[in-house]
């Protein structure tokens, strides 16, 4: 596997991977599976680390902040799915609940509606049921709360037979 690669020093990997740190946030799982590739000693990977973090190149909570803002704001995640992607990334429960104070109350639900509005646009012209079916599969795999869900499908389908 890595046959290929030229032995790093720990100079170079310090340049390295503070450079890694610096081009975007990253959690710990990242870096340490970063020094791995370079196969240094567990005494020098450990050494680049606490190096890493006194001079904030490394940041669990500005990590977790940064990816529940970029999701959210990018890919229209929901809490559930921006959690359990912390999760395995094993940032601390205090660092999820910090992550998800950035996101607003009133933008979340305002994204979400206008999400699930246009996916129920997307699949109201099929059987009602696989219309449900769709639209529910949709929104959960993103990660939004099942009440939520629920409840504008009862609003989306009683407007539907207004109409």
């Amino acid at each position: 596997m890595y046959s290929n690669q030229k032995p790093v020093t720990y100079t170079e990997a310090l340049k390295k991977l503070e450079r890694y740190c610096v081009y975007q946030d990253r959690c710990h799982q990242e870096v340490e599976q970063k020094l791995r590739e370079f196969r240094l000693i567990p005494e020098a990977r450990e050494k680049i680390i606490i190096h890493l973090i006194e001079n904030k190149y490394l940041d669990e909570t500005r990590f977790s902040q940064s990816f529940a803002r970029g999701k959210f704001k990018n890919k229209h995640w929901g809490k559930q799915r921006i959690v359990n992607e912390l999760k395995q990334r094993k940032i601390s429960q205090y660092n999820i609940k910090k992550a998800l104070e950035e996101i607003d109350d009133s933008v979340y639900l305002g994204v979400f509606h206008k999400l699930a509005e246009k996916r129920w646009n997307q699949v109201k012209d099929e059987s009602i049921q696989r219309s449900k079916q769709k639209f529910i599969q949709y929104l959960q795999y993103r990660g939004w709360e099942s009440t939520l869900i629920f409840d504008k499908l009862t609003e989306l389908q009683t407007r539907r037979y207004e109409k």
